[in-house]
C-alpha cells in the first residue's frame, strides 16, 4: 500500500468506523473494517490486522464490562463454542467457503428483515443452560468456518429477550472466548510482514479512539435504539457475505 496515496487515509478510516460500530454495538469489527481493507490491503494482511485489532477492541470492551459479568449466563455459551469450533475448522476443510458465507448472509439478511418489519418478537424463555450450550456450540461452528465469532450468539440474546446491558456481557465475552479458540484451531496463515506490523502501528491511534466513541454513546442508547442498530449490523453482516 502506497502512503502517499489515498489509500493510508482510507485504511485509518476504515480501522476508525470498525472500531467505532464494535464499542457500540460489540461485534463488526472485522466486517466493517474488513468492507475497505479487502480493496487496499491482501487478503493475507486484512487477516492479521483483523485478528490483532479485534482482539485489543474486544478485549478492551470486555474488560470495561468485566463488573457486570454473570458467570452463570456465560459457561454454557463458551463450553458450547469450545465444542463446535473444532467441528467449524473441520467443515472448512472440505466446504466451499464462497456456498458458507453465501448462505449465513442470506440467513442473517432474512432473519434482520424479519425482525425489523415486525414490532417485536415473543422471548424465548425455554431450555436454560442446554439451550444456550446449543446456541454457543452453533455459533462455535459458525466462528471456526467463517470467523464470525459473535453473530449466532447476538441473535440468540435477542430472542432471550434480555435487556441491552445484559446482552452485551454476554455475547462479547462470548466472542472474545470463540475468536481465541477460533485463531487457536485453525493455525497462522502467513507470517506476519513488516508492512503489516506498520500497518497496525498506524491504525491504532484510530482503533482506540473509535473504540471510546462507541463505548461512549453506548451507553446513551435505549432498548428500542440498540435494538435496531444491532438488526441493522446483522443486516449489513449478512449483505456483506452475499456480496
Amino acid at each position: 500500500m502506497d502512503g502517499l496515496s489515498l489509500e493510508l487515509p482510507l485504511f485509518v478510516v476504515a480501522t476508525f468506523a470498525g472500531a467505532f460500530v464494535a464499542g457500540l454495538s460489540g461485534f463488526a469489527f472485522g466486517l466493517v473494517a474488513a468492507s475497505i481493507w479487502l480493496y487496499i490491503l491482501t487478503p493475507l494482511q486484512t487477516a492479521t490486522l483483523i485478528i490483532a485489532f479485534g482482539l485489543i477492541v474486544q478485549g478492551y470492551a470486555v474488560w470495561k464490562l468485566r463488573m457486570s459479568l454473570d458467570w452463570t449466563k456465560l459457561w454454557p455459551f463458551v463450553l458450547g463454542a469450545a465444542l463446535g469450533v473444532p467441528v467449524g475448522v473441520n467443515i472448512l476443510t472440505w466446504a466451499n467457503p464462497a456456498h458458507v458465507r453465501a448462505g449465513v448472509g442470506a440467513f442473517l439478511v432474512l432473519y434482520s428483515l424479519y425482525a425489523l418489519l415486525r414490532p417485536a418478537i415473543a422471548p424465548v424463555k425455554a431450555g436454560g443452560a442446554a439451550t444456550d450450550a446449543g446456541a454457543g456450540f452453533l455459533n462455535g461452528v459458525l466462528g471456526g468456518i467463517t470467523g464470525l465469532a459473535g453473530i449466532l450468539v447476538t441473535i440468540w440474546c435477542g430472542l432471550r429477550g434480555w435487556p441491552k446491558d445484559v446482552q452485551r456481557t454476554v455475547f462479547q465475552p462470548v466472542a472474545v472466548a470463540t475468536f481465541l479458540m477460533s485463531a487457536l484451531w485453525i493455525g497462522a496463515k502467513g507470517a506476519i510482514t513488516p508492512d503489516s506490523i506498520k500497518l497496525f502501528l498506524v491504525g491504532l491511534p484510530a482503533l482506540l479512539a473509535g473504540t471510546w466513541l462507541g463505548l461512549k454513546l453506548f451507553g446513551r442508547l435505549d432498548e428500542a435504539a440498540f435494538r435496531k442498530v444491532v438488526l441493522v449490523l446483522l443486516l449489513a453482516s449478512g449483505v456483506f457475505l452475499i456480496i
